[in-house]
């Protein structure tokens, strides 16, 4: 274990510890002479309890007594289990979920002292209370695992609701609640069996950090004298050709002037950031992690990083973010690839942004032999370049794209066929809040405020709630009611998560592809037609030709294959086979 002491002239001050089972093993100084980094060294058979870490001056003399807590671990590490095929994930920004205590909207002290619904970039109350307040309706829904975007403190005078400017790697941000909060949502959740995924910024903080007034190194930062912005060329870690100072630009430029690029080499900071990570898992007992911004940080860090982590939790997941629509792009990130420059990563699950840009123009375009659900067929191909196609994260947009409703014009037929597709395509399926009652950001195209709204019903007064169904429109209640039952629907059919998949070439409109095992199998038929199709079993021999019979999904109803299965237009039909 490394310790940051920080406090005026610590780096000078020496360490005196009582504890059986715990040793001092060094002590370095920083390049500010407030810090201290302390090692220790900690037997597995130490008693858990306080004990005091004391600094002395140099008179010897106790200046500063600490009274740390080592505390008992509460389950073996091979019980963190993290997400899987088998789970489907819901994004939530918790800001603009539900009110659950209104008392912590602003809180003394805080650089933004201001709530307005009105204003997207601004602070709306949203908070853990509100989340955990409303997990019987994630339960309810389907949803096995949530996400909520990072609750970690944001003492930012603007955009802090969003929750990725971290200005205490320790901290809840008050305005979201408190530790107790935040390990009730994930107790709640787990008695639920719902698991917690906490997102992650290793990359970058906030310039309202705590350590940004005495940076501990000159290299604590990346530019630490003279900022720079990153270049965005994420392709350099790939990239044969790729120049030395693109390569360096990109990994050590920062996002925004706001959001200061950390120095993940320097190895204090490197430790920092790895047991913040672990000291996470273990006290919300998560599922899973999600790592922003994947490819920013130092990339010899990021294997460091999630190596540790899967090292000692081996059931574990984490996904990282890799926001390119190259496939091969993606994959290089993943544990398992043989990447030609030898890079080696521990990283389970990528998020496959190829197949969300495929959905939405398979969906979108005019049926042609280039356009179309070919877009679909010639995506799920290119699986061939992924270590592991089935731990990938399959989602049709999140909380920095343009809301499902607003991609696909509010066409519900459209809408229901992409979720369709998600839920019984291979790969771990992400959902965005509010996505089931139609939520938009018509009108404001690539608005992240917009695109964050509230979700109706989290805030006393709405005339609309999502949870009670009080006021929801006879399209928001038909896609809500659909979403219930598919989702409820996939828990109980693990061919979904643990199945082979087999596909047929679309044709005159109409997709076919089944997910199957020895016991199972499902297929689906996609249908594009504005009328409807009638698909005929000798056509797809492969998947249904040895069969005579199969249940539709939504209905429960038996048909006979014989005569072939009629498919309603601009629609997807789920079919379990027997």
């Amino acid at each position: 274990l490394q310790l940051l002491v920080q406090g005026a002239d610590a780096g000078a001050m020496m360490v005196k510890i009582s504890k059986e089972g715990v040793s001092l093993d060094n002590t370095h100084a920083a390049d500010s002479p407030n810090y201290l980094f302390v090692d220790l060294t900690i037997d597995p058979a130490a008693e858990p309890g306080y004990f005091n870490l004391e600094l002395l001056d140099t008179n010897g003399r106790v200046a500063h007594t600490y009274a740390y807590e080592l505390k008992a671990r509460e389950k073996p590490a091979r019980d963190y289990v993290g997400f899987s095929a088998a789970d489907v994930i819901c994004l939530i920004t918790p800001d603009r979920f539900a009110n659950g205590d209104p008392a912590n909207d602003i809180i003394a002290g805080t650089a933004e002292q201001r709530i307005d619904r009105t204003a997207g970039f601004a602070r709306h109350g949203g908070d853990l209370a509100g989340i955990t307040q409303h997990l019987d309706y994630l339960e309810e829904m389907g949803f096995t695992a949530i996400w909520p975007s990072p609750v970690l403190e944001n003492d930012m005078p603007r955009w802090s609701y969003h929750g990725y400017a971290i200005t205490d790697y320790y901290g809840v941000d008050p305005r979201f609640g408190t530790l107790a909060d935040y390990r009730q949502l994930a107790d709640e959740a787990r008695r639920r069996g719902i698991k917690l995924i906490m997102d992650q910024v290793v990359n970058h903080c906030g310039s309202g950090h705590w350590w940004m007034e005495d940076l501990p190194f000159s290299d604590w930062l990346n530019y630490q004298d003279e900022p720079q912005m990153t270049n965005h060329r994420r392709t350099t870690h790939q990239d044969p050709y790729a120049s030395k100072a693109d390569a360096e630009l990109m990994t050590g430029g920062w996002f925004v002037p706001t959001m200061p690029d950390l120095n993940q080499r320097n190895p204090f900071l490197a430790e920092y950031l790895i047991q913040n990570s672990i000291w996470w898992i273990e006290t919300l007992g998560l599922g899973g992690v999600r790592q922003d911004t994947y490819p920013y940080p130092d990339k010899e860090f990021l294997n460091a990083w999630t190596c540790r982590i899967m090292n000692e939790y081996p059931r574990f997941n984490i996904v990282g973010e890799e926001w390119s629509s190259n496939p091969n792009i993606c994959a290089y990130w993943q544990a398992g690839k043989d990447n030609p420059d030898g890079y080696q990563s521990c990283l389970k699950s990528v998020m496959d942004f190829p197949l969300q840009i495929a959905l939405m123009a398979a969906l979108n375009e005019e049926e042609s032999w280039s356009n179309g659900l070919i877009k679909l067929y010639e995506a799920l191909a290119n699986d061939f370049v992924y270590a592991d196609p089935q731990n990938i994260m399959v989602f049709p947009e999140n909380h920095d794209m343009d809301r499902l409703a607003t991609q696909l014009q509010g066409d519900v037929a459209k809408i229901k066929m992409a979720l369709t597709y998600l839920l019984t395509v291979r790969g771990i399926p992400q959902l965005y809040y509010g996505s089931e009652v139609l939520l938009n950001n018509d009108g404001a195209p690539g608005d992240h405020g917009v695109i964050r709204s509230d979700m109706p019903g989290g805030w006393p007064g709405d005339a609309v709630n999502a949870f009670t169904g009080a006021g929801l429109s006879a399209d928001q209640r038909d896609l809500q009611a659909y979403l219930r039952k598919l989702l409820n629907w996939r828990k109980k059919t693990p061919v979904i998560a643990t199945g082979k998949t087999l596909h047929y070439g679309p044709r005159s409109g109409v997709y076919v592809y089944g997910r199957y095992n020895q016991r199972e199998r499902v297929v689906v038929i996609m249908n594009k037609n504005p009328a409807s199709v009638t698909v005929q079993p000798d056509e797809y021999a492969e998947l249904l030709g040895a069969y005579a019979e199969a249940r539709v999904m939504e209905s429960g109803a038996a048909i006979q294959l014989e005569k072939g299965v009629t498919v309603g237009p601009m629609s997807a039909l789920v079919l379990e086979v027997k």
